[in-house]
């Protein structure tokens, strides 16, 4: 695998850098994702390898923007098209704004797929969801609930108000929120972190200033969970304002054994990886993935691409106390 930043991508698409780390009789397949510095992604990058070692003959070459907007990262995918890769599989930092960029790169040949965020239709193959939203939105509401007893104000802390997963959960979630068992656990707000540390920290500390009987926190965005976490602990708010969403083991475990966090859940990123590139490596091999058809994501298993041109992986995982200390080892 080839870890290189927007600015070594751009470099390579003058220098001609790309032919030469690619193996002669391999295929090449970028993954491109939200930005660099981001542990989930890199897991993601991790089980990409995988797959590609496993079947051999394929390199990954792993990058992003280093800021997550839709400018830097078709700028990082105009210089894979350039470069004549073989494959694109992208975690969108915004779904419409990536279509054409997406529909140039399969007019060249090159095989679009994305995962994590979709490309909108016409600008990917088909999209790889690591679960399904109404079960990602449900599962979050319901974990909430769980630890406020179905009590208290609630707000939802987002990464960017462009990003498409993010936006598909919130809508799932305020589905679940109709039901009556949460009549007496009103959302009141939902702010966006921009998937930024510093950014997510000082939403997380502008909600509770400004909801001073707020209980809970939702945040579907590793980093925003973190983060929350974070400005929860520093403000001396454990027992006071809980966080849950998405987010990872190893980084989220001093939040759960301290008591920030009571749960929370995930799909495993490198399985998540591994899934997406399989697939491509199978699309790179002659199969189909338009919808309807059934595509394999070898130990994964196999799915069925829906008529909205998206599949999904599997269901999502949660971790509390009884558990996080044991997957923070792996990822």
């Amino acid at each position: 695998m080839k870890l290189m930043s927007a600015s070594a991508v751009a470099a390579a698409a003058g220098t001609g850098f790309f032919a030469g780390i690619a193996h002669a009789e391999g295929k090449r397949i970028a993954m491109v994702v939200k930005n660099l510095g981001n542990s989930y992604f890199d897991a993601c990058a991790k089980g990409a390898t995988e797959a590609a070692t496993e079947v051999g003959g394929f390199e990954i070459i792993y990058t992003a923007p280093t800021k997550a907007t839709a400018e830097e990262q078709i700028a990082v995918i105009d210089a894979l098209i350039a470069q004549k890769v073989d494959g694109i599989i992208v975690s969108s930092n915004d779904a419409d704004a990536l279509i054409p960029v997406g529909k140039k790169a399969m007019d060249r040949g090159i095989k679009v797929i994305s995962f994590d965020s979709a490309i909108g239709d016409g600008g990917r193959i088909m999209h790889l969801d690591a679960s399904s939203t109404p079960l990602i939105g449900a599962k979050q509401v319901q974990m909430i609930a769980k630890t406020l007893g179905g009590k208290g104000e609630v707000a939802i802390l987002s990464a960017a108000s462009t990003m498409t997963n993010q936006n598909s959960w919130i809508e799932a979630m305020k589905e679940e929120w109709k039901k009556p068992e949460y009549s007496e656990m009103p959302l009141v707000a939902t702010v966006y972190g921009d998937d930024q540390d510093d950014k997510s920290y000082r939403e997380m500390e502008g909600l509770v200033k400004a909801y001073p009987n707020l209980r809970g926190v939702i945040s579907p965005t590793t980093i925003g969970i973190r983060a929350g976490a974070k400005a929860i602990i520093d403000g001396g708010l454990i027992g006071k304002v809980y966080i849950t969403g998405l987010g990872l083991p190893s980084e989220m475990k001093d939040a759960v054994l301290k008591g920030a966090c009571d749960s929370f859940a995930i799909w495993n990123p490198v399985d998540y990886g591994y899934a997406s590139t399989q697939i491509m490596i199978n699309i790179l091999n002659g199969a189909e993935a338009g919808p309807g058809s059934t595509v394999k994501m070898g130990r994964m298993g196999e799915t069925t691409v829906g008529e909205n041109g998206h599949a999904a992986m599997g269901e999502p995982f949660t971790f509390d106390k009884t558990n996080v200390e044991e997957f923070a080892k792996i990822f």
